[in-house]
């Protein structure tokens, strides 16, 4: 053997890191393009309505051809699911910074924070475009709207019944979470949701936003007082 050929061993080194090289490359395509495909899907979705966009017209916006559309992402109703379940979960789930509810004024505190966060990502026009999709098209494709129930306003439900739960275990409310959750929620969005999606209401904005939640807060420990 030559002294200048690489050992065996030094060459299989090289092979594979190439290699892993390669498929990390093939990863972050593969996320571009999925990505990609889901903002064509949303567009379509909002331009046509859900029964009426077709998987070609969703392929050919993304630039992607079908086969492509269905091995990065799957079938419509999974392309329905992944835009929703992404402009959901990252968005309504409890912040981590919160304090736990140790006493009332903390859980003032936290429900109000929560309160605003919920106000500020649920009247984002995307969102209630969202809800105006799902109520369009409730009769020729209910699964729009029980996507949207069981992965958006759950995710809500989820997060408000955690923050109920944490001020039940330290002796400061009582009833079952989820009605207490319920009716929290009535407090803070009252004829708002229903305005926004009638266009009849503009976006509050961050004061009027902060002022509500702060409103909605104090209302629900005066009940339960």
């Amino acid at each position: 053997m030559s002294s200048t050929t690489p050992p065996s061993g030094t060459i299989l080194v090289v092979m594979t890191r190439a290699a892993a090289s390669k498929r990390r490359q093939k990863s972050t395509e593969e996320i571009a393009v999925r990505k990609r495909i889901l903002e064509a899907a949303f567009e379509a979705f909002m331009k046509s309505g859900y029964a009426a966009a077709s998987t070609l017209e969703i392929a050919n916006r993304a630039r992607v051809s079908k086969r492509e559309l269905y091995s990065l992402v799957g079938n419509k109703q999974q392309m329905l699911i992944a835009c929703i379940g992404e402009r959901s979960t990252r968005r309504l789930t409890v912040p981590a910074a919160l304090p736990v509810p140790h006493d009332r004024e903390t859980l003032g505190q936290v429900l109000a924070a929560f309160g605003a966060q919920l106000l500020r990502e649920v009247s984002d026009p995307i969102v209630i475009a969202v809800f105006r999709l799902a109520i369009a098209e409730v009769a020729q494709a209910p699964e729009v709207a029980r996507t949207l129930d069981a992965i958006g306003r759950a995710t809500t439900r989820v997060a408000l019944r955690k923050i109920m739960s944490q001020a039940q275990e330290f002796g400061l409310l009582e009833g079952r979470p989820a009605e207490l959750a319920e009716q929290f929620a009535g407090l803070l969005w009252r004829d708002l949701l229903v305005g926004l999606m009638l266009g009849v209401t503009e976006r509050p904005g961050p004061r009027e936003i902060a002022a509500r939640a702060r409103d909605a807060s104090a209302a629900f420990l005066r009940i339960h007082s």
